[in-house]
């Protein structure tokens, strides 16, 4: 009898603990919900805490675990239960900060230094004032090479006249179909308490449109954005300020990206840092299973500025809260539940993805903060289509395989029958491409995109520039193989090249100091600086190699005109 009812009570506590188990487990799924709702009405925000100020220096880990009882930004008991369960993994306590690098303020002082001396500016000279886009302090001077370089006749060539055709939107019939966005007069800038007038008529003006919007409507067949549009400077400012209202992780690719949303309804493509400023890819690495750089996004936008091509879409560096601008505002499961605490109480996460995403290769902060660059959205494909072409010159993705191009030397007199390379700017373009990865020394070009509205007859767009900036030490002179194969060139481009490579413009200097203005500068170590004036004298020496062997008018197209760029036939030269 006494067995019997042992037995039962047995049974009953292993029901018990059964109960309890599953309680747990529910707990534990609506976790998220309840951490957000924990921060109440009160707080006027709707559940979302706000950013950091990105001008204000990160609080203590110390500090801020004291406030983690009050907070419900931060893990409560059971969440950091969780988070440690990840916690002794042997690689969880990877960083990826490197503003704490003392060879990082060294750069940047050095960088100042230099600024002052091309300007004539003594080191006790004029004062320094705050750039326009929200990023670093410049130099207050009159003398600017990037300025100078601006007002130089090549970089004053204008457009032929535009029309509905070669608008990627009309202002009055596409805009309106924008989700939350045209018809919303309640976005606003992060830290603007003037509020937006409006006509009274309650008309909504190109001019009152969130930047995001104004850089789509900008958009036109020749170039994603004019030289001198001020909406550019303020675009990169909004990606640097704007409020980060929800996160989620970018389907497909090898790595982790995410797609932040911002309160005023823009989108952009974060990168998280991987490498220090000063890591190269080891020399046994395939370019397939390179790292994607964060500073190499936001270098190729500054390059592809300076050279003119403005083919990449504007990009800025921002030092995020991984906390409360990534966990607790994202609504993707998988991704919150990849968030742990290291050992050294570094908040880190790691995602999903092809390559690169576990725990052995997590992004950690320090303790919660993050580099990253942000890529602002291009508009959405369900307004503007874009066709997606393989590169002619794509390599074999292969450890032994080589792909046609490298082992047949007649390659571009195929590509040039084939259209839509056979006539038109096309080829021209992917000789730009070309120069512009050989630059950075990206061997990661495998396709590349177009708006569908503009056909055969308009840009290529370059996407994707994460695995450039890698080596300063090597120049991959495979990239350049297009270039020698085809012996062929856009005049101006030609023209800026060789400019570029004079000492009063030189494409280090002017690197340079654009990069200045971005807030996670310095961008680039030296190193790859000389670098790009090294390699930009490759180039000319391979353009000069092509002169003398096929003649100046065999070679040299000319884009003077956009028409005849447009409508010349290169197969037959």
């Amino acid at each position: 009898m006494i067995k019997m009812i042992m037995f039962r009570k047995f049974r009953v506590l292993i029901l018990m603990v059964f109960l309890v188990a599953c309680t747990m487990h529910i707990m534990i799924d609506l976790l998220p919900k309840l951490e957000k709702r924990a921060v109440g009405p009160d707080t006027g925000n709707g559940g979302c805490l706000c950013a950091h100020n990105p001008s204000e220096e990160p609080q203590s880990w110390g500090k801020q675990r004291v406030r983690s009882v009050a907070e419900a930004g931060w893990p409560n008991k059971h969440t950091l239960r969780i988070l440690q369960d990840f916690s002794n993994e042997p690689s969880s306590n990877l960083t990826s900060h490197s503003l704490e690098k003392i060879t990082a303020t060294g750069e940047r002082a050095e960088s100042f230094k230099r600024m002052k001396q091309y300007a004539g500016i003594p080191e006790n000279g004029k004062p320094l004032i705050r750039d326009t886009n929200g990023g670093r302090t410049v130099p207050a001077s009159s003398v600017s090479r990037l300025s100078s370089l601006f007002d130089h006749p090549l970089y004053k060539t204008g457009l032929p006249p535009l029309t509905d055709d070669d608008t990627l939107f009309n202002v009055n019939t596409d805009i309106r179909f924008y989700p939350k966005a045209a018809g919303n007069q309640e976005w606003h800038d992060e830290g603007n308490d003037e509020e937006e007038e409006y006509p009274p008529t309650g008309e909504v003006t190109a001019e009152s449109y969130p930047n995001w919007l104004r850089f789509h409507i900008g958009i036109n067949r020749f170039e994603l954005y004019s030289r001198h549009n001020p909406v550019l400077d303020s675009l990169l400012k909004d990606l640097v300020s704007q409020k980060i209202t929800s996160v989620a992780m970018k389907s497909g690719g090898t790595q982790l990206k995410l797609i932040m949303t911002f309160q005023n309804y823009g989108q952009a493509l974060f990168k998280p840092m991987k490498q220090t400023r000063d890591q190269e890819t080891p020399p046994d690495f395939f370019y397939f299973s390179d790292f994607e750089r964060h500073n190499a996004e936001i270098a190729a936008f500054h390059l592809d500025r300076i050279l003119d091509f403005r083919r990449v879409p504007p990009v800025a560096g921002r030092l995020v809260n991984m906390t409360r601008e990534i966990r607790d505002v994202t609504r993707d499961k998988k991704l919150w539940r990849t968030f742990f605490i290291s050992p050294a109480n570094n908040i880190c996460f790691y995602g999903e993805c092809s390559y690169y995403c576990s725990t052995e290769h997590a992004l950690c902060g320090k303790p919660d903060q993050i580099e990253g660059s942000l890529a602002a959205f291009l508009p959405d494909l369900a307004l503007a289509k874009r066709k997606t072409w393989r590169n002619p010159w794509r390599r074999s993705y292969h450890k032994r395989k080589k792909a046609e191009w490298e082992v047949d030397p007649d390659y571009c007199d195929e590509v040039k029958q084939t259209p839509p390379y056979d006539r038109g700017s096309r080829l021209l373009d992917i000789m730009d491409m070309t120069i512009f990865d050989f630059l950075m020394g990206n061997m990661d070009r495998h396709h590349y995109e177009t708006f569908e509205k503009f056909g055969n007859e308009t840009f290529i767009i370059h996407l994707d520039n994460g695995r450039g900036f890698g080596k300063h030490s090597h120049d991959e002179l495979s990239i350049l193989v297009p270039l020698s194969q085809c012996c062929r060139v856009k005049r101006s481009t030609h023209l800026r090249l060789q400019l570029l490579a004079k000492q009063e413009y030189l494409l280090s200097s002017l690197m340079e100091e654009s990069l200045l203005r971005d807030r996670l500068s310095p961008i680039l170590i030296q190193p790859h600086l000389h670098a790009m004036d090294r390699r930009i004298r490759l180039v000319l020496q391979v353009l000069d190699s092509c002169l003398e062997k096929e003649g100046y008018a065999n070679v040299v197209e000319d884009d003077r005109t956009r028409d005849s760029a447009t409508h010349r036939n290169p197969g037959h030269r």
